[in-house]
């Protein structure tokens, strides 16, 4: 699979896949300038990646959180899971909040990771009176074990 990727700033950086082994391909802070954006506890900042994506039509692009980001510096996603639809076409932009101290993001820095994966393509939704039976059934939270 081929994404056709559109540069809405001639500094942006292209996804690159760390390893060849690697779900993921990386995303990329676009900064201007010699800048660093600045993230504190209780003040996420949004940082842009200066790119518009053509997601295949049946198909989404999935963002998470850099694990490094997390483990090393308590860094995540806002959102905590940023979903892109095939249709949108504007630019990528990452809402990154700081649960620890502070962090810096400069230009070129990986800011999130992305995949794309397939969407089935739901019909519609129709309202039933029973639903099939399973070994779990009703069972909510920690219904499982611990």
């Amino acid at each position: 699979m081929n994404i056709k990727i559109k540069k809405l700033h001639e500094r942006a950086m292209i996804p690159t896949f760390a390893t060849k082994g690697s779900a993921c391909f990386d995303l990329y802070a676009m900064v201007e300038d010699s800048k660093k954006v600045s993230i504190y506890k209780h003040s996420p900042a949004i940082i842009r990646t200066g790119l518009s994506f053509e997601i295949p039509k049946g198909h989404a692009m999935m963002i998470y959180s850099r694990s490094g980001h997390g483990f090393n510096n308590d860094v995540r996603l806002s959102n905590c899971v940023g979903v892109i639809d095939s249709d949108y076409r504007g630019e990528v932009k990452v809402k990154l909040a700081a649960d620890g101290g502070g962090f810096g993001v400069s230009h070129g820095d990986r800011i999130a990771q992305a995949m794309i994966i397939p969407v089935p393509a739901i019909e519609g939704f129709f309202v039933s009176n029973e639903l099939s039976e399973t070994e779990r059934g009703d069972g909510g939270f920690g219904s499982t074990g611990s």
